[in-house]
């Protein structure tokens, strides 16, 4: 298991002579398929737990199943039926949905190396349509032990505010890895190794002030411009030295369309087996976080276990 002190170095990346650029296939193993959740070993877990679950305070991370009429990039829209089941005085419900239409963690099966058609460790979309029961990388295997361990919230939206910086979160721009620093500094969060992520964009705030017809016309946009975390070797490699996994509050944790020729989701899904989780509720975290005067919580999540799946609602929870 890669600790911090024998992680290999950034600039090491790809591991190994052919492999997509800055991939660690079979760091963990060439049948691995927990990508960087690998690094939540018992031991931070347990550190995680002791250090950060103080009063007992929970806070849920998670935006209604049905919080997008029309959701971005093309998604299904959330449905619920329910229905009555006579002669009994008993109720019964069907939902559908797309999995990434809300608050949801991207698993290993969504994003591939573009150029390359690969995703985890070399998997095809020929491994995964060749027989019907083809589960490797699916989301299930997250379920097994969750996503859990030390969350900080990294509250770009208020530090902006406070420091009067432009920012639309329905336009395609970038926030940078100097500006993410700041928020650090700002809010006195120190980084432990695995800690996971999660930016507060201010687009979640901003979604709930703008009229529907806004939101439906920007929806048809095909790709969405978005703003998100730039596309930068600088913040690969500060994702790669510190965290598990990654998330945001808007519908791509970073800058769309991308303005590089690659994608953080390209690196961050198929090279590193990270969990990019989109469309995170974190505007009562932030209070929470503001009253507190402390911005670190204990955090699990747990995926939904569907054998084969692209993708899961988070289910995610902040303990204090």
């Amino acid at each position: 298991m890669a600790s911090r002190s024998t992680l290999p170095e950034f600039e090491a990346l790809p591991l190994h002579l052919g492999d997509p650029p800055h991939s660690a296939w079979g760091l963990y193993g060439p049948d691995d398929q927990l990508g960087s959740l690998n690094r939540l070993t018992d031991e931070i877990v347990t550190q995680a737990a002791r250090d950060e679950i103080r009063t007992g305070s929970r806070i849920s991370l998670n935006w209604p199943l049905d919080a997008q009429r029309v959701p971005s990039f093309g998604r299904q829209a959330f449905h619920k039926n329910v229905f009555q089941k006579p002669p009994r005085t008993v109720n019964d419900d069907v939902w559908t949905f797309n999995t990434q239409s809300s608050t949801q963690w991207d698993g290993l099966r969504h994003f591939a190396y573009q150029k390359e058609e690969k995703f985890y460790n070399g998997v095809t979309l020929k491994d995964i349509y060749s027989t019907q029961d083809s589960s490797m990388n699916g989301i299930h295997v997250w379920a097994e032990k969750g996503i859990v361990g030390r969350g900080i919230l990294l509250d770009f939206h208020s530090w902006r505010l406070a420091h009067d910086v432009t920012y639309n979160p329905f336009e395609t721009g970038a926030i940078s890895l100097e500006q993410m620093h700041a928020v650090l500094r700002d809010q006195g969060t120190q980084i432990r190794y695995g800690d996971i992520l999660f930016i507060r964009s201010g687009y979640v705030d901003a979604f709930s002030k703008i009229a529907q017809e806004k939101i439906e016309e920007l929806a048809s946009v095909i790709p969405p411009h978005l703003s998100g975390v730039e596309q930068s070797k600088g913040v690969l490699e500060w994702i790669w030295k510190n965290f598990s996994a990654v998330a945001g509050d808007q519908p791509s944790f970073e800058c769309w369309p991308s303005r590089e020729d690659w994608a953080l989701h390209e690196v961050l899904l198929s090279g590193w087996g990270m969990p990019i989780g989109e469309l995170f509720d974190l505007e009562k975290l932030a209070r929470h976080c503001k009253k507190s005067n402390r911005w670190s919580f204990f955090v699990t999540s747990e995926v939904c276990n569907v054998t084969g799946g692209v993708a899961s609602p988070a289910n995610a929870l902040a303990i204090f």
